[in-house]
């Protein structure tokens, strides 16, 4: 019995696999926009392969844009404590006014 139960779970590991990666919800989405078109394309699989490449570009375009973002929240960071450091440096080197604040 244990032979028929693997490909049950090979195949239960697959569609978690298609689920995690969006693949479900991208295959779902076209066949929804198929099935909403008022008049049914000539040719449904190239409507599909469309339609499956935009939201391939799209995704693209949203890792590329939060790859961006990363790297400038990091770089932001880096900056501010070189400010701070320079600030610092700065500081030491302005004299202090006659009455004892510091010049701004």
């Amino acid at each position: 019995m244990a032979h028929y139960r693997a490909p049950d779970s090979k195949r239960e590991q697959f569609r978690r696999y298609l689920e995690k990666t969006g693949v479900v919800d991208s295959l779902t989405s076209v066949l929804v926009a198929l099935y909403e078109q008022p008049e049914r394309p000539t040719n449904a699989l190239e409507f599909v392969q469309q339609h499956l490449c935009a939201a391939a570009q799209t995704l693209a375009d949203a890792e590329a844009l939060q790859q961006e973002v990363n790297d400038l929240r990091q770089r932001c960071t880096r900056l501010v404590e070189e400010n701070k450091d320079l600030k610092t440096k700065l500081q030491q080197y302005e004299p202090a006014s006659e009455d004892g604040a510091t010049a701004d």
